[in-house]
């Protein structure tokens, strides 16, 4: 699939500088805190680990396991993994891709997909979430962060000036609550964040139900 190879290319190419970026992030975005927050709440009760899927650097899996929870990263740029792997290394990260997820059925009681389903093109998000699902043992919680809107461009210079060559799909939060339901998720909170910017952001909390 030649999206998944532009997008690993182009993570590969601005990890350092994404790095830099997002330096102290969650420092500076209390809501996101609050939602990570309640996120690891839910996943302490479900109990078990939690993989954080597109985890770049690795600074939310870091700020998991600071919450107490037993959390790992998967990326699908090998740069990233790296700079992961150097600055946390007493954590686990693997290169991985959503779409061909290599964990086992029901291992995990958590599964975050923070802005990383804005690069998945509408017709793989199925399978992504398939795999979500699939790895959720029942009663475990995902949690998706992703850009409201409803259009999608082509990125082609990102973080420090570097070149890149990803699509960034904007989508409405009815739109991706109804893919989680389809993929048999249980939406339990929507959440709209920082309403009044030029592209607002949207959390999705779901369950995997028991059978």
């Amino acid at each position: 699939m030649g999206w998944l190879t532009d997008t690993r290319d182009s993570y590969d190419t601005v990890a350092v500088a994404y790095r830099e970026f997002v330096r102290g992030a969650l420092d500076r975005e209390p809501v996101m805190r609050g939602v990570f927050a309640m996120f690891a709440d839910l996943v302490r009760d479900a109990g078990g680990p939690v993989a954080d899927l597109g985890c770049g650097p690795g600074h939310f899996t870091a700020h998991l396991r600071d919450r107490g929870l037993d959390a790992f990263g998967v990326d699908l740029s090998p740069a990233m993994i790296d700079i992961a792997r150097r600055e946390h290394p007493d954590l686990r990260f693997e290169v991985g891709s959503m779409t061909d997820l290599d964990l086992p059925d029901a291992a995990l009681g958590g599964v975050l997909v923070w802005y990383s389903l804005i690069h998945v093109p509408d017709d793989a998000v199925p399978a992504v979430l398939a795999h979500v699902r699939r790895v959720l043992r029942p009663g475990g919680v995902a949690l998706f962060g992703f850009h409201l809107g409803d259009r999608s461009a082509t990125k082609t210079q990102g973080y420090g000036g570097h070149p890149m060559n990803v699509v960034v799909h904007r989508r409405p939060l009815p739109r991706v609550a109804g893919w989680l339901r389809d993929a048999g998720l249980a939406v339990e909170a929507e959440i709209l964040m920082d309403p009044g910017a030029e592209v607002p952001g949207g959390a999705l909390i779901a369950r995997r139900m028991p059978a």
